[in-house]
């Protein structure tokens, strides 16, 4: 009433300034008496508006209580208790996502929950563990470090480097990931120092490498970091400006930054805690440059000084990630031994001369860079647990709460129960099992890679680490909305991780450029074969073998339902746009413009072509999945995912229209059964989100009793609470 009161006064404030100055004081708290409604005069209006007010004010002063007693408060219900009970066995579907890493990534996940580094917080009678982003960034990156220590302690790192085979790096990408849940920085970091400096070492190195460096590494006695990027180049790498020349007369190397441009930057862990780097430079030998290579130099001494003749900077505060100490490195011509090269495509003798079996210096560029493809692996496939655990809470709120009523004095709507609330995180559901399934595949590709396979797997790579982190932020983004205000605090995550995961849109290759990237991938397949006059084998291309498939004039909704026609028209739109890119290439080419200049401006089509390979590769990762699940209730299930996730993309993709595989009348159908199939989807969301196998520790406090995490008791056990300071006047 307080409250009220003051509005009151507010209004006839503002209706009536000039009159309410001259106005006596003394007639608000006195006048009691309604005065006659036809007053003529201007002031008499002004008491008569005062008088009803304050008549209103003093003979409403009903207690709250009464009015508390009359309306009914909100209750939280555990969706557990009120949705439909799964018509599917959820542990059977998580084991199609996660498959044999499950107790991995659950012994992973106990270890975190159970430490009291993680940041153990009791909210609403339940246990969440979430970084403390309250805390500063150097507090954060300390915590960082402590983390992975303790991780390192428990066992977590062991063999991660030292084994072989393909179990050993399905697993490093199982404990990088899982770690990421909890928190981006600390997947990061351990990207940084396994993937990225021990992966260089291990793939770009030979033996000599291996047994100095890969045990230290993996327990921690050298803590590396990979300083490919310059603040003048980062997708470009070819053309990075750091320089390094070799003394023939010690046998040493000397790494040089001859400009402000050539500056190493956004180096993980080099701005606190790497001691050694993987140095990414041209090779000059002789007054000859032979290219971008990889050396190891170290940076810091034992006691975390830095080196002479290096010199480092912090990149200071980001959006997002602060708990990795990105760093800005200088080399004064610093030297390093001859034997720090990572020589397993090229090397160069003692006495100064350049050694390689590959003479072409791209298909050199091509087989040096080949081994660093894990990073694109690891972001694709990290991204799907982020968009996981946004949505495993987003969609658990949405099973809770209410707003509205579709009719007076009956309870209001669940949200997920509108259309509209199904329509915005139902198909991202659905598209996160698809791109989960993909990243699988590419997982698999990676691990048994071979000589000859490895240009699939870049292609691979580059798709699925655009299409999935286009997917995540655009899901991360939706689910925030869909919390409304809980969305925007730190602990319900999904609008936090926002800035966290943004930077996977750009490193390891801008999204753009890897879908540019692809389609001249594709291209060089497709003319290859010609030249040949052979069909066209890998890269899922065979298709184009084979007659165009013909679209039905008038679609229904068992059309759009079936694999069959799924299959035809993401491959009609793959060919389809494959062709015209050709095509337009060809054309400028006889026109006599450079292949440079043509890639330049044929981007939009090379786009579109770089999208729907990945949406066709996605569709068969998927099919391929469902082929190993029996008739039952499961593969129902994966039905409608399958069908929500490409009739989604034929609705959202304009190509579907622009270059007619849809027409105006199909188009409409499609929009119609996005509708259908999320309300088919809908009693399964929970069991859906469920199966992602996310700890209830690690989502936020509104995935469970929302009420009770906001209670006051809940405020006073968290020692939030401010003290009454009376304002001084």
């Amino acid at each position: 009433m307080y409250v009220y009161s003051l509005f009151c006064l507010f209004f006839l404030l503002t209706s009536f300034p000039a009159l309410f100055i001259t106005a006596k004081i003394s007639n608000l708290a006195t006048n009691h008496k309604i005065l006659d409604t036809s007053l003529s005069s201007s002031m008499d209006r002004v008491n008569f508006r005062v008088n009803v007010l304050t008549g209103h004010l003093k003979n409403h002063h009903k207690p709250i209580i009464d009015l508390l007693d009359t309306a009914q408060c909100v209750n939280y219900n555990p969706p557990e208790l009120t949705e439909p009970s799964s018509a599917f066995k959820t542990k059977a579907l998580r084991r199609l996502l996660d498959g044999d890493s499950i107790d991995e990534i659950d012994h992973i996940y106990n270890l975190m929950i159970k430490s009291h580094l993680f940041c153990p917080k009791e909210r609403g009678g339940k246990v969440f563990i979430s970084p403390d982003y309250n805390q500063s960034m150097d507090q954060q990156r300390e915590m960082t470090v402590k983390r992975i220590d303790y991780l390192r302690e428990q066992g977590v790192f062991d063999g991660w480097l030292t084994r072989k085979g393909r179990d050993a790096e399905l697993s490093g990408f199982t404990r990088a990931n899982t770690v990421g849940v909890f928190d981006h920085s600390l997947g990061i970091k351990l990207g940084v120092h396994f993937f990225l400096w021990g992966g260089a070492i291990q793939f770009m190195g030979t033996k000599r490498h291996h047994d100095k460096w890969l045990k230290p590494t993996e327990t921690y006695e050298v803590n590396g970091c990979f300083a490919m990027t310059e603040l003048g180049h980062g997708s470009n790498v070819r053309s990075i400006e750091t320089i390094t020349r070799y003394d023939a007369s010690t046998q040493e190397f000397i790494i040089t930054t001859p400009c402000e441009s050539a500056q190493k930057y956004w180096i993980g862990g080099a701005a606190n805690h790497a001691t050694h780097a993987v140095v990414f430079s041209q090779l000059n030998i002789n007054g000859v440059n032979q290219g971008v290579h990889a050396f190891i130099a170290q940076i810091r001494d034992t006691n975390g000084y830095i080196c002479p003749n290096v010199r480092i900077a912090d990149c200071g505060h980001k959006i997002g990630l602060n708990g990795v100490d990105n760093g800005r490195i200088w080399f004064d011509d610093l030297r390093i031994p001859r034997e720090n090269l990572l020589n397993s495509v090229a090397d160069v003798s003692p006495d100064g001369k350049y050694l390689s079996a590959i003479k072409d210096p791209d298909q050199r560029f091509a087989a040096f860079l080949a081994p660093l493809i894990s990073g694109r692996v690891t972001i694709a496939s990290g991204s799907m647990n982020i968009t996981k655990m946004g949505l495993a809470i987003a969609v658990r709120y949405s099973l809770s709460r209410r707003a509205f009523s579709v009719r007076p004095n009956e309870p209001e709507v669940l949200l997920l129960d509108y259309p509209s609330h199904q329509r915005r995180l139902l198909p991202l559901v659905a598209k996160t099992y698809a791109l989960s399934f993909a990243t699988n595949y590419l997982k698999k590709i990676y691990a048994k890679r071979t000589r000859e396979s490895v240009k699939t797997v870049h292609v691979v790579s580059s798709a699925l680490k655009a299409t999935a982190t286009w997917h995540g932020m655009r899901t991360l983004q939706e689910c925030r909305e869909a919390c409304g205000g809980q969305g925007l605090k730190t602990e319900n995550h999904v609008g936090h991780l926002k800035s966290e995961f943004d930077v996977q849109l750009t490193f390891e290759g801008d999204n753009h450029v890897l879908m540019q990237q692809i389609s001249k991938a594709l291209l060089k397949e497709i003319l290859t074969a010609k030249r040949r006059n052979k069909p066209i084998k890998g890269l899922g291309l065979e298709h184009l073998n084979k007659p165009a498939p013909i679209i039905p004039s008038c679609l229904s909704s068992s059309d759009l339902r079936t694999a069959q026609f799924q299959t035809d028209i993401f491959c009609l739109r793959e060919r389809d746009l494959l062709h015209r890119y050709e095509t337009e290439v060809s054309q400028r080419k006889a026109q006599g413009e450079s292949i440079e200049h043509i890639f330049t401006v044929t981007y939009q089509i090379a786009e579109d072509l770089g999208r729907a390979f990945s949406d066709r590769l996605v569709l068969q990762t998927f099919l391929d999945v469902e082929a190993t699940v029996p008739t039952g209730p499961l593969k129902n299930v994966l039905g409608l995912l399958r069908s929500m996730c490409t009739t989604i993309v034929m609705e959202e993709d304009a190509s579907f229209l622009r270059y007619g595989y849809l027409s105006t009348d199909n188009a409409a159908v499609v929009r119609k059964e996005v509708l259908k199939l999320c309300s088919e989807l809908r009693p399964h969301a929970l069991a859906l989100v469920t199966s992602f196998g996310i700890p209830d520790a690690l989502l936020g406090p509104i995935a469970f009793n929302w009420i009770d995490a906001n209670a006051w008791s809940s405020v006073k056990d968290n020692d939030t609470v401010f003290p009454y300071v009376p304002a001084m006047l």
